[in-house]
């Protein structure tokens, strides 16, 4: 099996509701945002949401991969809210602070 995913990186998800109005809503009940993210750096390698479109998930990985889940979550945000305009977005804000939350109560050596 060829490995995607370095051995030294973590796979993490943020949740959050969404509005009842949210197609996301009626097909799973909540928002789910998934990254991987290297340990070393804390850098965000590669991440998925369980959206609609395949579009949508596409926009939201090319402003999170590269970014640092633990030094970058603000501008994260303020691009989202800048750039990401659908009905998902404070879900997104949401679940982006969880799976910070999430990633500093396993590795609390990395919060600065």
């Amino acid at each position: 099996m060829v490995k995607i995913f370095p051995e030294d990186s973590v796979f993490i998800t943020g949740v959050a509701k969404v509005s009842k109005e949210d197609a996301i809503n009626a097909m799973y009940g909540a928002f789910s945002l998934s990254m991987v993210i290297d340990i070393h750096t804390n850098t965000i390698i590669n991440a998925s949401a369980n959206m609609v479109m395949e579009d949508t998930n596409l926009f939201l990985r090319e402003i999170l991969v590269g970014k640092n889940i633990v030094t970058d979550v603000a501008l994260i945000s303020e691009i989202i809210k800048k750039r990401f305009l659908a009905l998902a977005q404070k879900a997104v804000l949401v679940a982006l602070r969880d799976a910070q939350n999430r990633y500093l109560m396993a590795y609390p050596e990395a919060k600065l």
